[in-house]
This record gives C-alpha cells, sequence and structure tokens, in this order.
C-alpha cells in the first residue's frame, strides 16, 4: 500500500483535537469548519489517512485516531442540505464526490456514489452501485464491483478486487477502534463481510460467503491451529490464505450436536490458485 505523506499533521492534528473538544460549541468557531475542510482535502486527495501502514507497530498498521475525530467533527458541523436537484439531503459537509476523467477512477453509470472525504487512487473501478464512505482509503487498480461497500475509514490495497455484494465494515467509534484493513491483492468473494477492524493480509483469498468479524474463530486446517482476535490485536488472516465458510460441531452441553458458523482456512495460495483468479486482469 501506498505510504501516507507528510502532511503537517502537527498543526492541523491540534487544531482538529481542539475544536473536537468543544463539542456542540464547535459550530460557533469559523475556524473549526476551515480545519474541517483541510482535513477533508487531505483525506481525498490521500495524503492524510486514518489508519496508516507502520513497521515499528504489531500490527504493521497505526491507527489515526484524531483523523476520526475530525471526521465527526465534520458531521458536527453540517448542517442538512438538499444535493443532486433535491434527491437527497445530507450534511453539507459531506456531499458526493465530484470526478473528472484526469483523475483516472473508472465510476461507471447507476448509482454509484463516493461520499467527500474518501481517496481513490488512479485505476480503481467502480462497477454500479457501490458505495465508498467518509475517510476511506482505495488504493491503484482496485475493483469495487456492483453492490459492494467500503465503509467508513476502510483501507482497501491495491489491486483488490470486492465482489458484487462485498461489504468491508466501517468504524468511526469508538475513534481507538482499527478499521478493517485489506492489503494488496487480496479477493473478497461475493457476499462476503468484513468487520469489527479484521486484518486480512496481502494475497489472501476470501471465498463467497465468508464473514469475518472480531469474535470468529477462523480454523486453520494447514496449519492445525485456530486464529482469533486478542484484547491487543485485531482478528488477522495470514497472508496468502484461502479462507472459506465451514462449521464446527458443539460437543459440550445441552447444545451438544449444533453447528456454528466457522470460516476454514482450507490452503495457502498457489500456482493453481494463481490460474484461478487470472480472470482479474481482464476485467480490468
Amino acid at each position: 500500500m501506498t505510504p501516507v505523506a507528510d502532511v503537517s499533521a502537527g498543526s492541523l492534528q491540534s487544531r482538529i483535537e481542539h475544536f473536537f473538544s468543544l463539542g456542540a460549541a464547535a459550530a460557533q468557531e469559523r475556524e473549526a469548519l476551515d480545519s474541517f475542510h483541510t482535513l477533508r482535502e487531505a483525506l481525498e486527495g490521500g495524503t492524510l489517512r486514518a489508519a496508516e501502514p507502520d513497521a515499528a507497530s504489531p500490527l504493521g498498521w497505526k491507527v489515526n485516531a484524531w483523523v476520526k475525530r475530525g471526521i465527526l467533527l465534520g458531521f458536527r458541523l453540517g448542517a442538512l442540505t438538499e444535493m443532486s436537484a433535491g434527491s437527497f439531503v445530507d450534511k453539507h459537509t459531506y456531499p458526493a464526490r465530484v470526478w473528472t476523467a484526469e483523475e483516472g477512477v473508472r465510476i461507471v453509470p447507476g448509482g454509484s456514489s463516493v461520499r467527500s472525504g474518501a481517496f481513490l487512487a488512479r485505476g480503481v473501478v467502480c462497477m454500479p452501485p457501490m458505495y465508498v464512505n467518509v475517510g476511506a482509503y482505495v488504493d491503484e487498480g482496485t475493483m469495487i464491483d456492483s453492490h459492494a461497500l467500503v465503509g467508513s475509514c476502510a483501507q482497501i490495497g491495491r489491486g483488490v478486487h470486492l465482489s458484487a455484494a462485498a461489504q468491508i465494515g466501517g468504524v468511526l467509534e469508538p475513534v481507538n477502534a482499527s478499521p478493517v484493513i485489506i492489503e494488496d491483492d487480496v479477493l473478497v468473494g461475493g457476499n462476503t463481510g468484513v468487520y469489527e477492524g479484521a486484518v486480512v493480509r496481502k494475497g489472501a483469498v476470501l471465498a463467497a460467503g465468508t464473514i469475518l468479524t472480531r469474535g470468529t474463530p477462523v480454523y486453520d486446517v494447514v496449519n492445525e491451529t485456530v486464529i482469533r482476535a486478542t484484547a491487543e490485536m485485531p482478528l488477522v488472516i495470514p497472508a496468502g490464505a484461502v479462507v472459506v465458510p465451514g462449521s464446527r460441531a458443539i460437543t459440550k452441553g445441552s447444545q451438544s450436536g449444533i453447528s456454528v458458523y466457522t470460516p476454514v482456512i482450507v490452503k495457502y495460495r498457489d500456482d493453481k490458485t494463481e490460474l484461478s483468479l487470472a480472470l482479474e486482469d481482464l476485467l480490468r
């Protein structure tokens, strides 16, 4: 993923933190709106992110909680206004983004929307209808397929395919919580959901219908281990893992014999897996 650039974050951060601390009174401060607009423009330009790669972190990522506070500040400052000839009514601080051909993002007509404060890199393809929320970061060459959602502050890497009806959960509150992170070259199958700060490492494949949450244990049958979130770390899917929906039987207590949903890592990507994904290049 593209590293975040230096945006003179210190000064902006201090202003955002100050105005956020004022609560509803921030609406009376003209500079509060100016500071929010600076934040929103930096998010749209990809020079500021709600979370960014950080090799020094155990997770490999750092959450910029103050950025999320700035996004919430925008909602506090916003007033309802009519948009798109009265078709929509939303906070005036978060209109839908308007695109030009020079930006190199392909948005196919038919009901798609990208909220202001979201970043889409050159070469991103958006198939209708789809939605990208504020604070999200979508890197180069990614495809967002029909009925897919990229939630607030989600971080999507390069060359990712979010298949039809894939749901990438958002996170604004609590502000210290990690957003969902999908690293480079991941394939997210149709009707798949990734929520509650789960991290999907580079090159993983999530088969159609897979659901990942903080409370979801994932069984790795290749390494004979169980992957779980902890108090310090979210659920992390290893690089190259191929995850499919599965189930496990409850063997204790009065519920014995009932099976519950459990994702299963059945293999790690190999040459055969790569051949099965060759269609991606054609789709782009």
